[in-house]
């Protein structure tokens, strides 16, 4: 949200709604900056599972949060409020030779929604799968993958099931299923490349 355009009400308790959500231990959310340009106002959030640092990608699973409000209610939108989100995570290579990985991301965040009670409709996203493989000085790495899921949709009713059901998203991408709070986390870390 800027500070020079008021925040109109129905913004204002999506705001307190949101603030208000408590997040399981493993992940760190915090709020960010939300891009600007996107809608007229916007509260962005930043989910890292498990981080060794504060504000720093974590190496198991990272996640945005966007909400975006237009009270012109935009016709893609077909609401006045727009949820943006995205979740990726390192996975085994093997894993991301998986066909059906792109297809599973995308049905474990329906699936959140769902256990969440969160209703929305016009959904849209993509899912990527993204292989690598270290050469010369970083050919020590070896090969590595990551999934990472983009996501929208227009949410009705409650905004905290939606938040929710992100994080559910970051941390099952992450290898931590619901309830497992404080387990180990699952696949691989992601080696940073010089």
């Amino acid at each position: 949200m800027t500070a020079d355009r008021p925040t109109d009400a129905a913004f204002a308790r999506a705001e307190a709604e949101i603030r208000g959500v408590v997040f399981r231990d493993d992940l760190s959310v915090r709020e960010i900056p939300a891009p600007s340009g996107l809608a007229p106002s916007a509260l962005a959030l930043a989910g890292d599972v498990r981080p060794e640092a504060e504000g720093v990608d974590s190496a198991f699973g990272t996640g945005r949060f966007i909400l975006l409000h237009d009270p012109e209610e935009p016709p893609p939108w077909n609401a006045s409020m727009r949820i943006v989100c995205f979740a990726q995570a390192p996975v085994e290579a093997e894993i991301g030779t998986d066909p059906l990985l792109a297809d599973v991301a995308w049905s474990w965040l329906v699936d959140a929604l769902d256990s969440r009670t969160a209703t929305y409709h016009s959904a849209s996203g993509t899912a990527t799968k993204t292989l690598s493989k270290g050469f010369g000085s970083l050919a020590a790495q070896g090969d590595g993958a990551q999934i990472e899921l983009r996501a929208s949709w227009s949410p009705e009713g409650a905004l905290a099931p939606h938040v929710e059901a992100w994080a559910e998203l970051v941390c099952m991408l992450a290898g931590l299923p619901p309830g497992s709070e404080q387990i180990a986390v699952f696949g691989a870390r992601r080696v940073p490349r010089a």
